[in-house]
């Protein structure tokens, strides 16, 4: 049974409220952006690049794609049965933070498990920092984008106590309000973008680690079938 001419009218009247309530946002939106002055450009690059970073540490970091279950079965099946040569080969040819790590265990089977562990472990450390790409700059702008918004708000604030002096020095409500009001947007906007930062950056660090301690828990078990 088709749609009624009252239906398809009331839909697509729905429709066009919900642009039009966007559309009074997005003007809301730019509205505060002039508002807070010439500080919330370097806030908005603040928010673009924190928001690039966030994604693509969020695409990079995924369990799935460093450590490949597929891949790891198969060096497994290879060192049960002895075949080193082709493990490093299969090491070698999908190159990877886990392969990378796995290929150091393999290598040195060979020598005390002490020292294999050891050299496990200072090649987990060497990996960190490509794990932990970008989030030094994650870091910085987490800490920099309060700042940027702090300096906004005393500018705004100077900017209101000019013109009250230049009014003869009795304060205008109306214009002292709105003043503070302008003002107080910069900072608002550098905390937006510092909270999710912060987190961000503290949950991707805490990620790298705990993936590269997942690489080495697998490359010592890895090890055990090759003492066998």
């Amino acid at each position: 049974m088709g749609v009624s001419k009252e239906e398809r009218v009331r839909q697509e009247n729905d429709r066009l409220a919900v642009r039009l309530c966007l559309w009074r946002k997005a003007q809301s939106m730019m509205q505060y952006v002039v508002q807070g002055g010439v500080v919330m450009i370097p806030i908005g690059l603040c928010s673009v690049l924190a928001v690039a970073i966030i994604v693509e540490r969020l695409w990079n970091l995924r369990r799935k794609r460093l450590i490949r279950s597929d891949i790891l079965n198969h060096i497994e099946e290879l060192l049960r049965e002895r075949k080193i040569p082709e493990a490093t080969t299969l090491c070698k040819r999908h190159e990877t933070v886990m392969t990378r790590i796995l290929l150091v265990a393999i290598l040195n089977h060979d020598r005390p498990r002490a020292d294999i562990k050891e050299m496990i472990e200072d090649h987990g450390r060497q990996e960190v920092p490509s794990l932990e790409r970008y989030l030094t700059t994650l870091g910085t702008i987490a800490s920099i984008s309060p700042l940027l918004g702090l300096l906004g708000t005393v500018v705004g604030l100077l900017r209101v106590f000019e013109a009250i002096a230049q009014e003869g020095g009795a304060p205008n409500p109306a214009l002292l309000s709105g003043g503070i009001h302008n003002a107080l947007i910069t900072t608002v906007a550098g905390l937006c973008v510092a909270i999710p930062s912060l987190v961000a950056y503290n949950y991707f660090t805490r990620r790298a680690e705990g993936l590269i301690l997942e690489v080495e828990r697998i490359s010592m078990r890895l090890l055990n079938i090759l003492k066998q």
